[in-house]
């Protein structure tokens, strides 16, 4: 073995257990709680020195979400009523919609948002135009959509 990899190997005996591929629930929460910690260290300091770990360990725990926990989908329907319960709004508090009867008609399927409704929203909202096309993410993640 040559002095590179003797060292490599010595330096990562320690931390292995870690930052290594998580293959279990348990060592994705210990990833996941890692990651916490190192974006709360780095923030946007790119030139931290933990800054490149920081990207490796987001890595490992996003391609084990993708692969364990798969987002569901929602309806537009189901977003707009989300978010108007997150928001505590009431049909007739969206007047970028329509009147209380459009926005009623949104909510039980019987009309579909339209472009300037759905840019309206977003800009409201602060969440991408996205989440209300028919494959949108399930509003339960909601703050994972914030623009």
């Amino acid at each position: 073995m040559n002095n590179t990899l003797q060292t490599m190997q010595n330096s990562w005996q320690p931390i292995a257990p870690l930052v290594s591929v998580p293959y279990t629930e348990a060592d994705y929460k210990d990833r996941l709680a890692l990651l916490n910690d190192l974006i709360d260290e780095v923030a946007e300091n790119e030139q931290h020195p933990l800054a490149s770990l920081l990207d490796i360990v987001g890595m490992v725990v996003s391609d084990y979400e993708q692969n364990h926990h798969p987002v569901p989908t929602s309806t537009p329907q189901n977003v707009l009523a989300y978010l108007m319960s997150e928001h505590q709004l009431k049909q007739s508090d969206l007047p970028e919609i329509g009147s209380q009867g459009v926005v009623s008609e949104i909510l039980h399927g019987k009309r579909q948002l339209n472009t300037r409704q759905i840019q309206a929203l977003s800009q409201r909202f602060g969440v991408s135009a996205n989440v209300f096309f028919q494959d949108a993410t399930h509003p339960h993640l909601a703050s994972a959509w914030v623009s």
